[in-house]
């Protein structure tokens, strides 16, 4: 019996050891950032970035892997499947804890398959309308949809731009028709062309589009004007302490070796004081940052918020 104890007690501190020394070695090859959304958007762009800051922080390629479809739960769904070994991660918005709130059916938990590593950043939203509208401020926005029901496009289904033109609705007592979009590209297509009347979405998405005068941003939903918008007022102008915003995070699998989840936390960490700082502030972002369970903390919050408004006003994808 005591052989086999001690037997026992050396496989598990063997084990240990191993685990340890996996943790110690990470990475040791090319790391893959999985986002579940099509390449071009707000969400890309950040990605992209951090993958960038990251691959020189740790002498290893970090890879964006493009995995579209099912509003962000395939692209989740595989690195919730994916051994927690640190070579599979999660970049996502906030439509990650939001969307699977309007399915029946997701095959993962957000709280329980996947581990929280940082939020990387908050994008204010802005309220983009078709130049054919014939509006130039929140005013004449909120009159034209009295006069008519205006078509508002979503990027997906509980994103927070849905939920931000939903709140927005109630505030000025108008009703507008949603009209859901797989991604922000076709939608902002259509809002050019004047198909869509609205667009609520990450300010990043239109601004180019604003400043080329091919449709016109009414106003952004940050609580002060943004450096890249300077001319554009704030929602709240008008609607005092009105605002809404996107967020962006990375996470891992479940069960990730708490050594690896907090290597990334804080290579995270010192992007964000970092080259990548200037160009987020640049883009009219605001950085996230802090420890891994603060960002489990705000996710949680933020879960319990916004499961709130979809179960209010019954947001399903169905």
């Amino acid at each position: 019996m005591k052989k086999l104890f001690i037997f026992v007690f050396c496989a598990a501190s063997l084990l240990t050891v191993a685990s340890n020394s996996l943790a110690q070695a990470w990475p040791d090859k090319p790391v893959k950032v999985v986002i579940p959304f099509p390449p071009g958007g707000t969400l890309d762009k950040i990605g992209r970035m951090l993958a960038e800051d990251l691959t020189k922080q740790f002498g290893q390629n970090f890879l964006v892997d493009n995995r579209a479809g099912g509003n962000g739960i395939i692209g989740g769904d595989i690195v919730a499947k994916s051994p927690a070994d640190g070579y599979t991660l999660l970049f996502n918005a906030s439509t990650f804890v939001t969307a699977p709130m309007t399915m029946k059916s997701v095959p993962y938990k957000v709280q329980t398959d996947f581990a929280p590593i940082s939020l990387v950043a908050f994008a204010p939203l802005s309220v983009a309308i078709t130049n054919k509208l014939g509006v130039s401020d929140v005013k004449g926005l909120v009159a034209a949809a009295k006069t008519k029901k205006l078509n508002f496009a979503v990027g997906s289904i509980g994103s927070a731009g849905h939920l931000c033109t939903v709140k927005l609705e109630d505030a000025f007592g108008v009703d507008v028709a949603i009209v859901p979009y797989r991604g922000t590209g076709p939608a902002f297509q259509d809002l050019i062309g004047g198909q869509i009347d609205g667009f609520i979405d990450p300010v990043l998405g239109s601004v180019q589009f604003h400043k080329a005068e091919r449709l016109k941003v009414v106003g952004v939903t940050s609580t002060k004007r943004l450096p890249n918008l300077p001319d554009v007022p704030t929602v709240s102008e008008t609607l005092p302490r009105f605002e809404c915003a996107s967020w962006y995070g990375l996470w891992a699998p479940a069960k990730t070796s708490g050594d690896v989840v907090s290597k990334l936390n804080a290579a995270v960490n010192k992007a964000l004081s970092g080259a990548m700082r200037e160009k987020l502030l640049a883009d009219g972002l605001v950085l996230g940052g802090g420890s891994s369970s603060d960002f489990a903390k705000f996710q949680a919050d933020d879960i319990a918020a916004s499961g709130k408004i979809i179960a209010d006003k019954k947001i399903s994808v169905e």
